[in-house]
């Protein structure tokens, strides 16, 4: 609002449109370039200070802008806006806004219309190639699945280059799969809680080709190859004509003994400054598909974010005959490793976790 704009303009204005039109915040809107929904607060302000006269004239005398009078007017009476212009003075906007939100009342109507409307849906879109999400939770639910994510997000290993707070959204993202993953992990039902990839054999040699997942969503050859190092990835490879030639993963899969002499061996992810014990996989060094043994001189244990660089960024991995691991660039660079930062995620044994 213009800073000479005052209660009384607001009020003369609305006097005014209720006699001609209705919907008046649509017009303030329109004039003021303004959402519907600000015009709607202004209009409950500009009649809610008829019977607050300190606040009226803090706005008047330029002590208090429109926006804090805005929220000031949701809660203040006559009793109480004498200290609340005051304490405004010397608060944001967004403090009064939280303050507001507080201290006006909810109905429980409100409390179950919120439960009524909660959803969570997804879809595919770029040609089966990316998984959009759209949810909305009732506040409560939505600070718990906001916590776990942050604080998940805040112990998982970081892809090299992702290490600033903006990519703090994409940390989140990760945090939202491995919560998924640690869901599908637990499941009594491995057949039901398994995901299931439709990978022609031609693809997985070539890497030319798209492999399907069931249920919608297509993936690159080399990232089904990544999924298959997980025992709760089932495939079914087919031939050119679409007819499976095998099901499952009897050969490639560790046996859940060498699975724990793997981890006892390696204890982490191997990748050099990670360190992580959760969200943990096998993974063969000469590739199973090129011919690589399913023993433990041909497995290493990763972090389910490395693994990625070597299946779908094209970083290799080898282990010398004196077992030193040695990572390097897709330029054929050896990686050491960032040193650790401060407020890097220090595994405890209590949290390892299964693949």
């Amino acid at each position: 609002m213009e800073p000479d704009r005052t209660k009384d303009d607001v009020v003369h204005w609305m006097d005014a449109l209720h006699a001609h039109i209705s919907g008046a915040h649509h017009f303030l809107s329109i004039r003021y370039g303004i959402s519907c929904w600000k015009a709607s607060r202004w209009i409950h302000a500009a009649h809610a200070l008829e019977g607050l006269p300190r606040i009226s004239e803090a706005l008047r005398s330029g002590q208090l802008g429109i926006d804090k009078v805005v929220e000031l007017t949701r809660f203040a009476t006559a009793e109480t806006e004498s200290n609340l212009v005051s304490w405004a003075r010397g608060v944001s906007v967004a403090c009064i806004r939280r303050k507001a939100d507080v201290a006006v009342r909810q109905a429980i109507e409100d409390v179950r219309d919120a439960q009524a409307s909660r959803f969570l849906s997804w879809w595919h879109f770029d040609d089966g190639r990316r998984f959009g999400l759209e949810a909305e939770l009732p506040a409560a639910e939505g600070a718990v699945l906001a916590r776990a994510i942050e604080r998940l997000a805040e112990q998982l290993p970081v892809m090299p280059g992702e290490e600033g707070a903006c990519h703090a959204d994409a940390r989140r993202a990760d945090a939202l799969v491995a919560l998924a993953s640690t869901s599908l992990a637990g499941d009594p039902d491995p057949d039901r809680a398994a995901v299931v990839v439709h990978a022609p054999l031609e693809a997985l040699i070539s890497g030319e080709a798209g492999c399907e997942l069931e249920g919608g969503g297509v993936i690159h050859a080399e990232t089904a190859k990544r999924l298959l190092c997980s025992s709760r990835v089932q495939a079914m490879i087919e031939d050119g004509m679409g007819q499976p030639v095998g099901v499952g993963r009897m050969a490639r899969e560790p046996s859940a003994w060498m699975l724990r002499q793997l981890r006892y061996r390696d204890s982490e992810c191997r990748f050099p400054g990670c360190g992580a014990r959760r969200f943990t996989q096998a993974h063969h060094i000469e590739w199973w598909e090129r011919g690589g043994r399913t023993d433990l001189d041909n497995l290493l244990l990763v972090c389910t974010f490395h693994h990625k660089l070597v299946h779908e960024f094209g970083w290799t991995v080898s282990r010398a005959r004196e077992g030193t691991v040695r990572w390097s660039h897709p330029d054929g660079t050896r990686y050491r490793g960032p040193a650790p930062p401060a407020e890097t995620f220090e595994p405890r044994p209590a949290l390892a976790a299964v693949g």
